[in-house]
């Protein structure tokens, strides 16, 4: 039974914000300090991304273990009141998240999730650090440079020669 009552409970749901969140903020600010310049929501997007890094090439979500159904995780409960329309409603969500990533994938988008939990204070330092060090790897990997084998200068005298059909 539900201890509110559905005007208050409509209320508490209605003030749920969806940008801007403390999780979002801690994740926004702490790459900013890094030197990562990132756009908030692109649009042009699917899914509209919360994070989107175009010189690396990356898209960030910062995803609530509630709302997007984080397995294992202590926040992620199925409410007792009205629990087929919540296990629907977080499933739509799994399904909608897996469909997008899928999709910023087949156009070379890179993805990275992080959870709510993961943001907590005992785990925040390592979360964001390793956060910063992916997107540095993801950096380094998409514009690593071709490298060719190298050729002493006898050995191209040799090739020469053999391609010419005077050895």
């Amino acid at each position: 039974m539900d201890k509110l009552t559905p005007e208050q409970r409509h209320r508490n749901m209605a003030a749920v914000k969806s940008k801007n969140t403390r999780p979002e903020m801690l994740v926004r600010r702490y790459l900013f300090g890094q030197g990562f310049r990132y756009r908030l929501n692109n649009p042009r997007l699917p899914g509209h991304p919360d994070l989107v890094l175009r010189k690396y090439r990356t898209c960030i979500f910062v995803n609530g273990c509630f709302w997007h159904g984080h397995e294992g995780c202590g926040a992620y409960r199925v409410p007792k009141t009205n629990t087929d329309f919540w296990e629907a409603k977080i499933l739509r969500n799994r399904t909608r998240d897996e469909r997008v990533q899928e999709q910023l994938a087949a156009m070379g988008w890179h993805c990275l999730t992080v959870w709510e939990c993961e943001l907590s204070k005992p785990r925040r330092e390592q979360t964001l650090q390793s956060l910063a060090f992916t997107l540095n790897r993801i950096f380094l990997q998409d514009h690593a440079r071709m490298t060719y084998p190298e050729f002493d200068e006898e050995n191209r005298m040799d090739r020469a020669a053999e391609e010419s059909g005077r050895v």
